[in-house]
C-alpha cells in the first residue's frame, strides 16, 4: 500500500496495528502523532490583515445554518410521540425489574440490572423524519435469542394491556427488537454485565461485537451528557449528520466520530468558549480537511476507551482518504460562498464529485491519494498454477 500524490499530513512509519502505536525495534525512533494544523487554536499567531468575509455574508451563512438546523429538528408533535413511548417502555420495564413474576422461570431469564436510554434522542441531536429512541437493557444472565424475544413479547403484551386501543407491533433483530408505534419507533438494545462477555457462545447468545457496542453506547451518552450539552455542539452534530447523509464521501463518519468531532470544533480552542455556529461548521471541515482523521494524525482520542485509542482508527485507510478529500473540496465550495448547496438548500450533491463554477472560481474536486497495490498478474498466474496442481493431485 502508498500515497501518492499531495501529501495530506504525514503518514506515519513504524505503526503497529489501527495506527495506535509503534512497533519499536532496534534503532526505531518512537511514533509521535502530529497535529494538523488548525487556525482557531494559533490565530493569535498568524493575524489576519483584514476579514476573511464581511459581516453581511457572514450572517447570512449563519442563518442558513440555524434555518437548516431548523428544518432537522423534528415537530413538538413528533418528539411528544418518541417521548411517550419511551416512557411507556421504561415503565414496563421498571416494573420487570421488581417484580418479573412468571416470566424468568419460562426461558432461565433472571432479571434486568438496569435499562439506560442512549442515541441521538438522549443527546437531543434528533433528526427529523426519524422518530428512533434507543434504550440498552442490560441483564445479569447470558442474553439468549429466545430471552430476547420472550422479553419484546412481555413488553408487548403489557403495553397493550395498559392501553388495548393503541396499535403497536414488536420485531426482533440480532441486537435485540423494536416496538413500534404509528407515529414512533423505541429499539431495545440487549446486553449483558462486563464479566460476562468473555461467557458468550456465538450459537447460543447475541453476538459478542454487538454486546460490547450496547455497552460503549452506555458510555457515549454519559460522556455527551456531561460534555456536549451546549446548545451549539448539538447544532452542529445535526447539521453534520445531515450533509453525510448527502455526500458519499463522508459516509464513513459514525455517529459518535460526528460527535466528538463536533465537541472538538465548538468547544476545544484556546478561549475554552464556544465557538458560534459558522466558525464551528468551517472549522469542522478545515480540520477534515487538513487531514485531521489521516493515518500519523493525533486526531481524538476516544474519552470513553482505554489505551488511547484515536477513533478515526476504525475506518479504512481507504475510508480515511475519501474523507479527507471530500471535505477538501467542500471547502473550497464554501470558501467560495457556496454553503447553500453543501447545507442542501439548493443544488445537488455532485458538487463533492464534480467540477463547479463559483463567481468565476472553477472548483475541481479533490483526487485521491490512497491507492492499494494490485497483485501482479505474473503472482496471479502462479498462484494459479498451484492451486491447479493441487486440484490435480487430488482427483489423483
Amino acid at each position: 500500500m502508498f500515497f501518492r500524490g499531495p501529501q495530506r499530513g504525514r503518514m506515519g512509519r513504524g505503526m503497529g496495528r489501527g495506527g495506535m502505536g509503534p512497533m519499536r525495534g532496534p534503532g526505531m525512533r518512537a511514533f509521535i502523532p502530529h497535529i494538523p494544523f488548525d487556525l482557531a487554536q494559533c490565530e493569535a499567531v498568524f493575524p489576519r490583515n483584514k476579514p476573511v468575509t464581511d459581516e453581511k455574508a457572514e450572517k447570512a451563512f449563519t442563518d442558513a445554518l440555524l434555518k437548516r438546523n431548523q428544518d432537522l429538528t423534528p415537530s413538538p408533535t413528533e418528539q411528544s410521540a418518541v417521548l411517550n413511548l419511551v416512557t411507556k417502555i421504561n415503565a414496563v420495564m421498571d416494573n420487570l425489574i421488581v417484580a418479573p413474576g412468571n416470566f424468568d422461570s419460562a426461558v432461565s431469564f433472571k432479571q434486568i440490572e438496569e435499562v439506560r436510554q442512549v442515541g441521538s434522542h438522549k443527546k437531543g441531536t434528533i433528526m427529523s423524519g426519524h422518530n428512533v429512541a434507543d434504550l440498552v437493557v442490560v441483564l445479569k444472565t447470558l442474553p439468549t435469542l429466545e430471552a430476547v424475544a420472550a422479553l419484546g413479547n412481555k413488553t408487548l403484551e403489557e403495553l397493550k394491556n395498559a392501553e388495548p386501543h393503541e396499535v403497536l407491533t414488536m420485531m426482533t433483530n440480532e441486537g435485540g427488537f423494536e416496538i413500534s408505534s404509528p407515529d414512533a419507533t423505541v429499539k431495545v438494545l440487549i446486553t449483558t454485565l462486563h464479566q460476562n462477555l468473555k461467557k458468550l457462545d456465538p450459537e447460543l447468545h447475541l453476538e459478542s461485537k454487538i454486546m460490547h457496542s450496547h455497552l460503549a453506547a452506555i458510555r457515549h451518552a454519559r460522556w455527551a451528557e456531561e460534555n456536549a450539552f451546549h446548545s451549539s455542539v448539538k447544532v452542529l452534530i445535526r447539521l453534520l449528520r445531515d450533509v453525510k447523509t448527502r455526500f458519499e464521501g463522508l459516509e464513513p463518519l459514525s455517529p459518535w466520530i460526528i460527535d466528538l468531532l463536533s465537541h472538538y470544533s465548538v468547544m476545544n480552542n484556546p478561549t475554552r468558549q464556544p465557538l458560534p455556529i459558522n466558525q464551528a461548521f468551517r472549522r469542522s471541515l478545515q480540520l477534515l480537511a487538513a487531514g485531521f482523521f489521516l493515518p500519523g494524525s493525533a486526531g481524538i482520542t476516544d474519552p470513553c476507551e482505554n489505551g488511547n485509542i484515536r477513533v478515526h482508527t476504525s475506518m479504512s485507510l481507504e475510508q480515511q482518504d475519501q474523507v479527507c478529500y471530500t471535505a477538501q473540496t467542500l471547502l473550497r465550495v464554501l470558501s467560495h460562498g457556496g454553503y447553500k448547496h453543501i447545507l442542501g438548500l439548493e443544488g445537488t450533491p455532485a458538487i463533492a464529485t464534480e467540477m463547479s463554477v463559483w463567481e468565476g472560481v472553477v472548483v475541481t474536486p479533490s483526487d485521491k491519494a490512497y491507492e492499494k497495490i494490485e497483485k501482479k498478474e505474473d503472482d496471479e498466474e502462479s498462484e494459479g498454477g498451484a492451486e491447479e496442481s493441487m486440484d490435480t493431485a487430488d482427483v489423483n
